[in-house]
């Protein structure tokens, strides 16, 4: 390694990674496979265009990389067509639109402290400077999305497209309920399903097909691949205007080393331990957010039926999740702050914070030791300053890693 700076920030990062315990419900741990995939010298390779139409010479082993990649996709979701190209889900949710939108048509979607993500139409996105946007929340007395109310709201507005999907929701959607309302609202549905591709690809949780009309993804979160993005459909006009809108309309040259990485991925997540995975995923998460209510906390939306649930903090401690995530990052926890529905804090600090497990359950954790963290966290934001103890709480985070990480082969 001739870049010793760099390489000893990386060793460090890995490090890292493997002596915190990893509670952020958007990331994970890839396989050497998908590492291996993404190190490669494909990244050397240009490749504008698609399979069998480019604008680059030597691309016919590239070809056949990206038309892996599709076939496997399609497989995986159960769908027709895939775009594999888009760099990331932002990405990917912005071609969508370009696709089946103009200038000034309306976007329909939740609200980012109802659950949402920002590409979905927020004053902050390009998404909402390019068209009018309008949002919907969860009911306020359940936190659970309320679809008598959305498909009243969808006919008063009459959006052209329908998003649904969330980053911080963690019950289930009604996706047939939701294709009801499109279809009465005469509006496109678009499934985000960033944060619960793996349950889907998986079947652990119903899927998005054949009720979607274009379902938009990451590669990574509860997948378990490279940082990239996804497009789905089974409508071959809507496959072509997508094809069109990532390239050329808003990406250049495809990511040929990352589009290998996500191939790998779709094939891993064909496999039965993979689908065990992903049943663990949700055990986990269910146990952790109930030994939180059992400590008295609030549980947004009562519960969790998928990887993730959101802790109301400050009504616990009056405490802010800005503060919490510190905390626990103090002694080695990682979570990130996160709004809950009617957030009276502003979004840079927020009243809760966001919980997964998918990245602990790849690293072989079960459910007797979701209920350890759920008490050690309980202890590191009970004292409100965990300095003072914070050697002890350190050294018991390294002790649970310690007993529960699989050695990697």
């Amino acid at each position: 390694m001739n870049d010793k700076e760099l390489f000893t920030l990386i060793e460090a990062e890995a490090s890292r990674q493997l002596q915190h315990l990893e509670l952020i419900a958007s990331e994970n741990y890839v396989s050497k496979d998908v590492l291996k995939a993404q190190g490669s010298i494909l990244t050397n390779k240009y490749a504008e265009g698609y399979p069998g139409k480019r604008y680059y010479g030597g691309c016919e082993f590239i070809d056949q990389i990206e038309s892996l990649a599709i076939d496997r996709a399609t497989k995986l979701f159960g769908c027709a067509f895939a775009n594999v190209q888009p760099h990331s889900g932002t990405e990917a949710n912005l071609a969508a639109y370009n696709a089946v939108l103009k200038p000034g048509d309306k976007i329909l979607a939740m609200s980012l402290s109802s659950g949402g993500h920002l590409s979905h139409g927020t004053n902050l996105s390009l998404s909402g400077k390019i068209y009018q946007t309008y949002f919907y929340d969860v009911n306020p007395q359940t936190e659970i999305l309320d679809y008598d109310a959305l498909e009243k709201m969808a006919l008063e507005i009459v959006p052209q497209l329908l998003i649904v999907g969330a980053s911080a929701y963690s019950r289930l959607i009604d996706y047939q309920r939701c294709k009801e309302i499109a279809v009465k609202c005469g509006a496109v549905l678009l499934v985000d399903m960033a944060h619960v591709a793996g349950l889907i690809a998986a079947k652990v949780i119903p899927s998005c097909f054949p009720y979607a009309d274009i379902v938009t993804s990451t590669t990574h979160k509860t997948l378990r691949g490279p940082r990239g993005g996804l497009i789905l459909t089974n409508d071959p006009l809507l496959n072509a205007k997508i094809n069109k809108s990532v390239f050329p309309g808003i990406q250049g040259g495809p990511l040929m080393h990352v589009i290998a990485a996500k191939a790998v991925c779709f094939k891993e997540a064909m496999s039965e331990g993979f689908i065990n995975y992903q049943k663990q995923v949700i055990k986990n998460a269910r146990v952790l957010s109930e030994k939180f209510q059992e400590l008295g906390y609030r549980i947004i939306s009562g519960k969790t039926e998928n990887h993730l649930f959101m802790i109301d903090v400050f009504a616990k401690f009056n405490m802010t999740g800005k503060r919490a995530e510190e905390l626990l990052e103090s002694v080695g926890i990682t979570v990130n702050k996160n709004s809950i529905p009617h957030d009276l804090n502003k979004p840079n600090l927020t009243s809760g914070i966001r919980i997964g497990t998918p990245y602990l359950t790849t690293l072989g954790f079960k459910e007797e030791t979701m209920e350890e963290i759920a008490l050690l966290i309980d202890e590191v934001l009970k004292g409100n300053d965990a300095s003072f103890k914070a050697p002890l709480l350190i050294s018991r985070v390294q002790e649970i890693i310690r007993n529960n990480v699989l050695k990697s082969e």
